[in-house]
């Protein structure tokens, strides 16, 4: 099946049963966003949501600017803030992908850096920062995520409760969360193989200039 166009409710609701198939994440571990390009409005999943079950109705509407819930929607998630914090740090950037990845959080955990071993990895993520342990659900937490993708990073972990990855449409940031979570498993089978973190090999670090110049017009 072809990514699904149209709503963008619809392809984040394809996001959260596809993460929680792919064992990302437990069912309610996060929450997705949206906005049209340009717009000072995202849909977020609403709070005491089931990322595998969502439908329409389970989405809030949010004003980026300020927070304000619009149009008589539901409470969103209690993680709203690191969306709208962000989306005004990234005009760029038109979706959010927030989950609870088990591999990538137990990696940064430990002081483990992910490496990106497969062209895939390199192309999708780029690059992973880490960020130390900020109370979820503060202010705090959203404006650290947002300062720390700030500069154009499209993966951010945070310490000790999961990851921030960003895309220009749903389905990039898609992609990059997959790609996230696959290198961090990529990178514990290294280990438990006996390989020194720092030893990993990554992906030629040409590969993704090489790629860009490529597709160049």
């Amino acid at each position: 099946m072809s990514y699904p166009s149209g709503d963008l409710r619809d392809q984040l609701a394809h996001v959260g049963a596809e993460a929680v198939r792919s064992g990302l994440v437990v069912g309610s571990g996060g929450n997705l966003s949206a906005r049209e390009p340009g717009a000072d409005a995202c849909w977020v999943t609403a709070t005491d949501t089931w990322l595998d079950r969502l439908q329409r109705p389970e989405f809030s509407l949010l004003r980026i600017s300020d927070g304000a819930v619009l149009d008589g929607h539901p409470t969103p998630s209690s993680e709203w803030r690191l969306h709208t914090h962000t989306y005004r740090a990234r005009p760029d950037v038109n979706a959010l992908i927030h989950l609870h990845p088990q591999t990538s959080v137990l990696l940064a955990a430990l002081g483990h850096e992910i490496t990106l071993v497969t062209t895939d990895h390199s192309y999708y993520v780029r690059e992973v920062v880490v960020r130390p342990y900020v109370r979820p659900g503060t202010d705090g937490l959203a404006q650290d995520a947002a300062d720390a993708v700030a500069g154009g990073a499209n993966a951010v972990i945070l310490g000790h409760h999961g990851c921030s990855v960003l895309g220009e449409t749903v389905e990039l940031a898609h992609k990059r969360a997959f790609n996230l979570e696959e290198a961090a498993r990529t990178t514990a089978m290294a280990i438990m193989l006996g390989t020194q973190a720092g030893a990993i090999p990554a992906c030629p670090p040409g590969y993704v200039e090489a790629m860009l110049r490529d597709r160049a017009p």
